[in-house]
């Protein structure tokens, strides 16, 4: 089955199954005027939860067991490399044409002398990394965000970015339209497993912290969101770096 219409069957899955019930709002947690769906969130988010508990979480742990730190580092830079000629094409339609000119050469560098992307030579060397994706951009057009909305798979979200979400994952070219069937889902598949890497101590730190973990991933969300598209002039730093989507 083509992979991007099993994604939608298993998005619909996770929606239906999380329709059966809706978690309940904990007592003395404070409701959120941007989250007015909060109750189906939760069961979205506690959807997700289990699923990266039984299945991500393992997966991620014999990645890292199995392959070495420089391996694992080399494959990040591959990705984030790839992502850097999406971040390019973003940063032109925000209207950031020397952004989007760094972001190229960063490929050109990172590609010539990185061995394809797998070493970043072009962060030492001067060109910083971004990152960019249709949320931000549409963001930066003057589209409102809209409710919060936790999406089954792919975690915090909003209205807004939703359909960016949607917007990346048809655009990219390693996912949507590589001809080879099963090397585009061999890679996709290291991609999700390569982004929940990324955050694999951080996740811990929050299961172990006593806190509602539902209410600071979103608070920390949308804060991180606003800061990303109004370039940082925001009065507070976002909290930390939350979710990543798994196809950039």
């Amino acid at each position: 089955m083509h992979l991007v219409a099993r994604l939608k069957r298993l998005v619909l899955l996770g929606l239906v199954t999380t329709m059966v019930g809706c978690a309940s709002i904990p007592a003395g947690v404070e409701p959120s005027p941007h989250d007015p769906w909060e109750s189906f969130n939760r069961s979205v988010f506690e959807f997700n939860e289990g699923l990266d508990a039984y299945l991500l979480k393992p997966v991620v742990a014999g990645y890292r067991f199995v392959l070495p730190e420089f391996i694992r580092d080399g494959i990040y830079n591959f990705f984030s490399n790839y992502s850097d000629i999406y971040t390019a094409l973003q940063n032109l339609l925000q209207g950031k044409p020397d952004y989007a000119f760094s972001d190229l050469m960063r490929v050109v560098v990172n590609t010539t002398f990185g061995l394809g992307g797998l070493i970043d030579m072009a962060t030492p060397g001067g060109l910083p990394k971004h990152k960019e994706d249709w949320g931000q951009t549409f963001g930066v057009w003057g589209i409102p965000s809209g409710p919060y909305v936790v999406l089954p798979f792919f975690g915090p979200s909003n209205v807004r970015d939703s359909f960016g979400t949607v917007a990346d994952l048809e655009s990219d070219y390693l996912f949507r339209l590589l001809p080879d069937v099963a090397l585009r889902n061999s890679i996709t598949g290291l991609r999700v497993v390569n982004a929940r890497n990324t955050y694999y101590e951080a996740g811990d730190l929050l299961d172990g912290a006593a806190i509602d973990k539902y209410s600071f991933m979103r608070d920390a969300y949308i804060q991180r969101r606003a800061y990303q598209i109004n370039e940082g002039r925001d009065d507070e730093e976002p909290l930390m770096p939350v979710y990543e989507n798994p196809y950039e």
